[in-house]
């Protein structure tokens, strides 16, 4: 190891511990409220303090984006896209829209700041790694004040005596709440032989390791549950020397103590006998659990996060016996993804976040996500499953030349249980490594080597006969052709040349034309700048390519000239791009025509010169979309097998 390294670690360490330094604080409980006298938010509950942490990382609007597929599926209802999330949870805005409004109205000491956040979903939805977020959010979040030694971390405001509250209330602008636990309150007598204003406040950090603000309480044996998990309780070797009724027996280390001015994790909740449930329903609810032994009931301050399964859910709320802890939750359901974009964001995060460094094909994520939610869907009588997913995503669905007119909300509204049940994202990720430990030597997976790991897994999962059966169809059929069509256009694309620019110009010609059609006047020839005739057959070879034809051209015509017109007068920019029909039929239109070339090139065992260029020509392209050598390979000979079938 060099000089300089040595120097460059020293360096960093000193900067660390300086910086850690720097956040350290130690006076009275005088100079702590000249804190809070420049600083009113000092004493602020749990509620409000989480509230606060996650506006302070922004707010913006779902709508205020440029994709269309977004805009398409939220007009109707924007929801707020809260930056303290968005970068770790996709595809369930409405969720967290839902736990952010149970944080403002706790904030604002509404009823909701008496009841336990209860999150149910199913496995691998992302319910435990919601309440894992928040309680690192609080991890980074600056320290709070709290009286030196108290075990529970408590607000130095306890120390004032209550005939005085209502004056500093008034004198900070605060409004101060609970009491000093029995620890505190016997060495405010004992220590400091009364004299609050002299006991010694600190700042601590909130840290789940070190059990500071941040409590965790997993389901305990229903044969040997200690309540002493939750509230603490006496050290048995101190009874020697003081009395059972001696506060300083007191071991106030239970999750509920711990977890007060933060947060307290109850992990599978319901798998707790009712009994068990009720220290934490009176913490919520009375803001108050019981001390071990005959010390009364101490106060807390804390937000109380539960989460388990559907099915243990469903088995509580049951039995009537458990009513009043059921009146004491706010329910939020926590579902699969259900939008393609986000499905595949979840897997480069995960990715991203891990060691797996080999090549992905393009369409693999997307392909497997697809299958993830297809599996998710409830089926309809409106359209079929795909139709259905695509709808879900944004996206506008062509069929016989008109988009498809079906309301996303009305289709949310018909399957209630949507996204409760199916693949989880873990299943995916099994079959991702599954199918790079069979292509080690290539480093790399495809939509095929992904797929057939899938369809492996699903033959030996424990799944019921039924859904064993409808997954395999979508894999071995639904996704098969899906795929095909990606391929297909992928494979078609990388031989047009410059297919940018022959799409835009042949929308530019079809606007002269079809704009000319509408308004009864002639098109002006650009190049020879003489005035012709609309040419109907030109328009007609575009709009046959979805099925327009006859009396139905006219009206598709005066469509696009009115969306386009429409657009234009809102500032957007124009392109081939922006009406989701007429764009699809350029593409088939300039498809078509490269179609049998890219058959015969794809499918030929040998090729003369000038296919061979071509040949290369494609595979170049399509290097530079993504691919690598050997994925490349593997995609062109499965579709040289599977596509164009003579």
């Amino acid at each position: 190891m060099t000089h300089d390294d040595k120097s460059q670690f020293q360096r960093l360490i000193e900067e660390d511990r300086a910086a850690r330094s720097a956040r350290e604080w130690r006076g009275t409980f005088l100079d702590y409220l000249e804190q809070v006298k420049q600083d009113p938010t000092i004493p602020q509950l749990a509620h409000a303090r989480i509230y606060d942490m996650i506006l302070k990382a922004g707010v913006r609007d779902v709508l205020d984006t440029d994709d269309p597929r977004t805009k398409r599926l939220f007009k109707d209802d924007p929801v707020k896209i809260y930056n303290f999330f968005a970068d770790s949870f996709f595809g369930i805005e409405r969720v967290i829209a839902q736990i952010v409004r149970y944080f403002h109205a706790a904030a604002l000491k509404g009823e909701e700041s008496r009841q336990v956040l209860y999150l149910m979903g199913p496995v691998g939805s992302g319910k435990s790694s919601l309440v894992e977020h928040i309680q690192r959010g609080l991890e980074q979040s600056p320290p709070f004040y709290a009286i030196e030694g108290c075990p529970m971390f408590e607000e130095p405001l306890h120390l004032l005596p209550r005939h005085l509250r209502r004056e500093f209330e008034k004198m900070l602008g605060v409004h101060i709440e609970g009491d000093l636990c029995p620890v505190c309150r016997f060495r405010l007598k004992e220590e400091y032989r009364g004299k609050y204003e002299e006991v010694p406040v600190v700042l601590r950090s909130f840290s789940k390791r070190n059990r500071v603000g941040i409590g965790v309480v997993p389901p305990v044996d229903p044969n040997n549950q200690d309540t002493s998990v939750l509230i603490g309780s006496e050290d048995i070797s101190k009874l020697d020397l003081y009395s059972e009724g001696d506060p300083r027996v007191l071991d106030l280390n239970g999750a509920l103590n711990v977890g007060n001015r933060g947060i307290v994790e109850f992990i599978e909740v319901f798998k707790n006998e009712t009994e068990y449930l009720h220290a934490m329903i009176t913490a919520t609810q009375e803001k108050v659990i019981p001390a071990p032994g005959r010390h009364g009931m101490v106060y807390v301050d804390e937000v109380i996060i539960a989460h388990s399964n559907e099915a243990e859910w469903q088995k509580f709320k049951s039995d009537h016996t458990n009513e009043a802890i059921l009146d004491r939750i706010v329910v939020v359901k926590v579902p699969y993804n259900l939008r393609l974009s986000e499905e595949v964001k979840i897997y480069e995060k995960i990715l991203r976040n891990s060691d797996f460094r080999a090549h992905i094909a393009p369409h693999t994520l997307e392909i497997a996500s697809m299958f993830a939610i297809l599996s998710r869907l409830e089926p309809t009588a409106k359209c079929d499953l795909m139709t259905k997913l695509k709808l879900y995503n944004g996206e506008e669905v062509i069929e016989k030349g008109r988009t498809k007119k079906i309301d996303v909300r009305e289709l949310r509204e018909d399957a209630k249980r949507e996204g409760m049940f199916g693949i989880s994202t873990r299943f995916i990720m099994k079959a991702l490594d599954n199918a790079l430990s069979d292509n080690i030597e290539g480093n790399c997976i495809n939509p095929i080597s992904v797929r057939e790991a899938l369809i492996q897994m699903t033959k030996e999962a424990d799944f019921p006969d039924d859904t064993r059966k409808q997954y395999l169809e979508f894999l071995q059929d639904t996704l098969h052709k899906e795929y095909l069509d990606i391929l297909e256009r992928e494979i078609t694309k990388a031989f047009v040349y410059s297919y940018q620019e022959q799409a835009e110009a042949l929308f530019q010609n079809y606007l002269d034309h079809a704009e000319a059609f509408v308004n009864r006047t002639r098109v002006r020839d650009r190049n020879t700048k003489e005035e012709l005739q609309p040419d109907e057959a030109f328009l007609k070879s575009i709009e046959e390519q979805i099925a327009i034809i006859g009396s139905a051209a006219e009206g598709f015509r005066q469509e696009v000239i009115a969306y386009l017109w429409a657009a234009s007068r809102r500032g957007e920019k124009v392109s081939y791009q922006s009406y989701e029909p007429l764009k699809e039929a350029i593409e088939k239109k300039l498809m078509t025509s490269v179609r049998d070339i890219s058959r015969i090139i794809t499918k030929a065992r040998t090729r003369d010169a000038e296919q061979t260029e071509k040949y290369n020509a494609m595979v170049e392209n399509l290097l530079q979309q993504g691919y690598c050598h050997s994925c490349v390979d593997v995609v062109l000979k499965y579709a040289a097998n599977n596509l164009w079938k003579d």
